[in-house]
C-alpha cells in the first residue's frame, strides 16, 4: 500500500517527471518557474466547482523552497480560473505534479457534487452513504470532502472519527431479513440501541411501503423518528407517488411526527423531484463516485519570463470578484481592478505559502463547511 512517505518521496509521480529531473540535473539546469492549476472545463451540467484538497498540497510542499498562491480551500471557482499557483525552482517540486493534481481533482469533485446535492435539498438533512462504493482506505477522504461540501453527516465509523463527529445511519435490510419481520426488527432496534440514536426504520423489505410504515408507526408510536425508503429500482415505478402515499397514510393515521428518509440512487436531480414529500436523504454513489474536476498543472513562467504551451495563457494570474458577482482573471501584477459596474473588485487570490512555510493556520473542518455554505449563496444548479 502507498503511504504518505511514498508520496513525499515522489513514488506516486509519473515516470517522465523523474526522467525530466534526471536530465535537468545532468545539464545543471534548475530554472525558477511558476506553475498554474486550473480546469478548462467542468463536468457536464456544471457551471461552478468547489475547491478542496488544498491542505494536503500544502502539507506536501511544506519545507520546500516554494511560494504558493491561490484560492482558500472551500472556495467556489469557475472554468479557466487559476485555483493555485506554485513558484520555485522546478527540480524542488516538479515531481509532485501528479500527486498535487490527485490531491485536488478527486476531492474537489466530491465536494462539488456534495454541494450540488445539498443545494438541491435545502434545509433537509443529507447523509453520506457512499463509502461502500469505493476502496476502504479512501473512505475518510470521500467523507471529509462530502462533509466539507455540505452533507450533514457520514455513516462510516472511521470517517466520523477523523472528522470529530458522531456517525449517522439507520438499520440494514440484513437485520430485518434475519428477524423475519419489519416490526420485530424495529422493536429489537428500539430495545437494544442507545437512546440518543434516532429510530429510523426501513419499510421496503417485505411488503408495500405505506402499510409497513403504518405497522412500524403503530408499534413504536412517538419513539419512531422516521421511516426510510430504499426501494429496489425494479419495484420503484413512480417513486414520487410511492413516497407521497406513505406521507398521506402516516398523516391520515395521526403520525404527523414521523419523517420520511429516502436513499438509493439519489442525486441532485432526484432530490428536486422528491423534495415535496421527503425530509432527509442518504446519498451514496452520486457523491463517492462523483466526476473529478479535470484540472491541469501548466508552466506559465520560466525565470520570470511569461511562457506557456499553446492553448494556455502565459504569466501568473489572479482572480478578482465584484460584489455584483462578476469575476475576472488578470495578470498577477495588477493591484486594482474596476468592474464593468463601476465598483472596485476584491482580490480572491491569496498568498498561502512562503518559502515552504504555511503562512496562516489551516481552517478547521467546520470553518471550511461554513465557507462552502456562504459560497453556495451565490450558486444555483
Amino acid at each position: 500500500m502507498i503511504d504518505w512517505r511514498d508520496i513525499k518521496r515522489g513514488k506516486t509521480t509519473d515516470v517522465y517527471f523523474l526522467r525530466t529531473r534526471k536530465i535537468l540535473g545532468k545539464l545543471k539546469k534548475n530554472p525558477r518557474v511558476a506553475m498554474e492549476i486550473s480546469a478548462e472545463r467542468l463536468p457536464e451540467g456544471y457551471s461552478w466547482a468547489v475547491f478542496t484538497g488544498l491542505e494536503d498540497v500544502l502539507r506536501l510542499l511544506e519545507g520546500r523552497p516554494v511560494d504558493v498562491y491561490g484560492l482558500p480551500e472551500g472556495s467556489v471557482f469557475y472554468p479557466g480560473e487559476p485555483v493555485l499557483t506554485i513558484e520555485g525552482r522546478y527540480r524542488e517540486f516538479g515531481i509532485y505534479e501528479t500527486a498535487i493534481l490527485g490531491f485536488l481533482c478527486q476531492p474537489s469533485g466530491i465536494a462539488t457534487k456534495a454541494a450540488r446535492v445539498k443545494l438541491a435539498a435545502g434545509e433537509r438533512i443529507v447523509l453520506s452513504f457512499g463509502a461502500r462504493r469505493m476502496y476502504p482506505t479512501i473512505a475518510p477522504m470521500i467523507d471529509r470532502n462530502a462533509y466539507i461540501g455540505g452533507l450533514d453527516g457520514v455513516s462510516v465509523v472511521k470517517s466520523a472519527e477523523v472528522l470529530g463527529i458522531e456517525p449517522k445511519g439507520t438499520m440494514p435490510h440484513a437485520l430485518i431479513l434475519i428477524m423475519g419481520d419489519t416490526v420485530k426488527a424495529a422493536q429489537a432496534f428500539d430495545k437494544y440501541i442507545e437512546e440518543n440514536v434516532k429510530r429510523i426504520v426501513l419499510v421496503d423489505t417485505f411488503s408495500d411501503e405505506k402499510f409497513e410504515a403504518l405497522r412500524v408507526a403503530e408499534a413504536l408510536g412517538e419513539r419512531l423518528y422516521a421511516v426510510r425508503l430504499d426501494t429496489p429500482r425494479s419495484r420503484r415505478g413512480d417513486f414520487r407517488r410511492i413516497v407521497e402515499e406513505v406521507r398521506w397514510e402516516l398523516d391520515r393515521h395521526g403520525f404527523h411526527h414521523v419523517k420520511i428518509f429516502v436513499s438509493g440512487g439519489i442525486d441532485e436531480y432526484k432530490i428536486q423531484e422528491l423534495n415535496d414529500w421527503v425530509d432527509a436523504y442518504g446519498v451514496g454513489t452520486a457523491v463517492s463516485n462523483a466526476p473529478v474536476i479535470d484540472m491541469s498543472m501548466d508552466m506559465v513562467e520560466v525565470d520570470g519570463r511569461p511562457l506557456a504551451k499553446k492553448g494556455k495563457k502565459s504569466g501568473k494570474k489572479k482572480i478578482f470578484e465584484c460584489e455584483c458577482g462578476m469575476r475576472e482573471v488578470v495578470p498577477f501584477e495588477f493591484e486594482t481592478v474596476i468592474c464593468a459596474c463601476g465598483k472596485k473588485m476584491k482580490e480572491k487570490t491569496e498568498k498561502l505559502m512562503e518559502n515552504g512555510k504555511i503562512i496562516k493556520p489551516l481552517p478547521s473542518i467546520e470553518e471550511l463547511r461554513e465557507r462552502v455554505k456562504k459560497e453556495m449563496k451565490k450558486c444555483s444548479l
